[in-house]
């Protein structure tokens, strides 16, 4: 069984982080979708809510698993036996930063390969930054993130979807 792990906060997730998680469900047996909880960062969703969207986002994928984590994902990874780490790349910007994190990891856990999905082109411009200041900011984020997060988001931040 070939399995993979696709690692990220999800501080929102958006469309593109489910655009990635289905194509590669599609070419992997078993994906998990591993959130990872950050104490030094300063998250907009609690670790435990992030996972409760994204299981309701997912649902209807039945290969996926999400998981919550803290620390090193090379760590998580060699806990649960995954040598493929799934990583999404919406720009050339992205490409630098994701091109020494899966250096170093190689380092760490020379067995791990990252593989990367390009974003598709609608999603390219989505982030979970973006998504999170736009929606502090009173404005609609349905566009960029599934309807689970964004009822969430409506609810959380008293919006109206102008």
């Amino acid at each position: 069984m070939l399995k993979a792990i696709y690692p990220g906060s999800f501080d929102p997730m958006t469309y593109g982080h489910l655009d990635i998680l289905k194509r590669a469900s599609l070419v992997f047996d078993y994906v998990i979708m591993a959130v990872v909880g950050n104490p030094s960062k300063s998250s907009l969703l609690p670790l435990t809510k992030r996972e409760e969207l994204i299981k309701l986002v997912i649902q209807d994928i039945p290969n996926v698993k999400v998981d919550t984590f803290e620390g090193l994902t090379v760590d998580y990874a060699k806990k649960n036996k995954v040598k493929v780490l799934i990583r999404g790349l919406r720009a050339i910007s992205d490409f630098e930063a994701e091109l020494g994190m899966a250096q170093t990891n190689k380092e760490l856990y020379p067995e791990l390969e990252t593989i990367f999905f390009m974003s598709k082109a609608q999603y390219s411009f989505i982030s979970s930054s973006t998504v999170k200041e736009i929606a502090q900011l009173g404005a609609d984020v349905s566009q960029f993130v599934p309807n689970p997060v964004n009822e969430f988001l409506v609810n959380h931040f008293n919006l109206h979807n102008k």
